[in-house]
């Protein structure tokens, strides 16, 4: 694993941090790859309930793509095909673990998008939100342009048609970010944030994150997602451990099953 992405464990918590401060975590083919390696680990270890992202030092939480590498022709693809289907999930909104965005500092083009793809949004009250891709003579390809799905559309359609950034309060305000808080408050509050997803049940963490998400793009597959959820979930074991938990008055031992 390359020290551009860093993954540490902190309980039932999987934190993952872009790791270029000096390049204001640009990403890179090798970042890229780390995200989705880091995907596909949380979403087979039972024990991985939740990944929080984030990004080291106060310059930035990620600028997107490293444009230098661009103009120099570099491909930005990678090699293992699964990590890349991976973080292509994750710009889709597609990933089957709670995901917690802890914007440290601004976040825009790919950073933004980044950030799209996850559930809830911890952002540092100094930071920046934007999609430039057009100042550049691109567009925001890796999911900026979902973003209408976040925001009331005629401010979507401002920030991607102009390219020009909002500030976090505005962010807040609109609803794209869940909580403002002072800079070096981000992580710990992303982690609180987490540990509270965390200590729920994992199959109805599941169903309600897919549900959720279907239910402001897909009325017809959120339906029949429903009905098949309700069947697995309302009949598995960690349903009866949560109402036995509740009527013993303890904290309930989830099983993921």
């Amino acid at each position: 694993m390359s020290d551009e992405l860093v993954r540490e464990r902190q309980g039932n918590v999987l934190v993952v941090r872009l790791n270029r401060p000096e390049a204001r975590n640009a990403l890179t083919p090798v970042i890229l790859e780390g995200i989705g390696e880091a995907i596909l680990e949380a979403e087979s270890d039972p024990e991985i309930r939740v990944i929080v992202l984030t990004g080291t030092g106060d310059r930035a939480f990620c600028a997107g793509m490293d444009l230098r590498s661009f103009a120099s022709g570099e491909e930005m693809g990678v090699v293992n095909e699964e990590a890349t289907a991976a973080y292509s999930r994750l710009f889709r909104g597609d990933v089957a673990v709670p995901l917690v965005g802890a914007a440290n500092a601004t976040a825009v083009a790919g950073g933004l998008e980044l950030l799209l793809g996850c559930d809830v949004i911890v952002a540092s009250s100094e930071a920046q939100f934007g999609l430039p891709e057009v100042k550049r003579g691109l567009f925001a390809a890796g999911g900026g342009t979902l973003i209408g799905t976040r925001i009331p559309l005629s401010i979507a359609l401002e920030m991607t048609l102009t390219g020009e950034s909002i500030s976090a309060a505005r962010a807040y305000e609109l609803g794209l970010v869940n909580a403002i808080v002072a800079p070096d408050e981000v992580l710990t509050t992303a982690l609180a944030l987490a540990e509270r997803i965390a200590g729920n049940g994992p199959l109805g963490l599941k169903a309600t994150k897919e549900l959720v998400r279907l239910g402001v793009s897909d009325i017809d597959a959120w339906s029949q997602r429903r009905d098949e959820w309700q069947n697995i979930v309302f009949s598995s074991d960690d349903a009866k451990e949560g109402a036995t938990a509740f009527v013993e008055k303890r904290n309930p031992v989830w099983r993921g099953h």
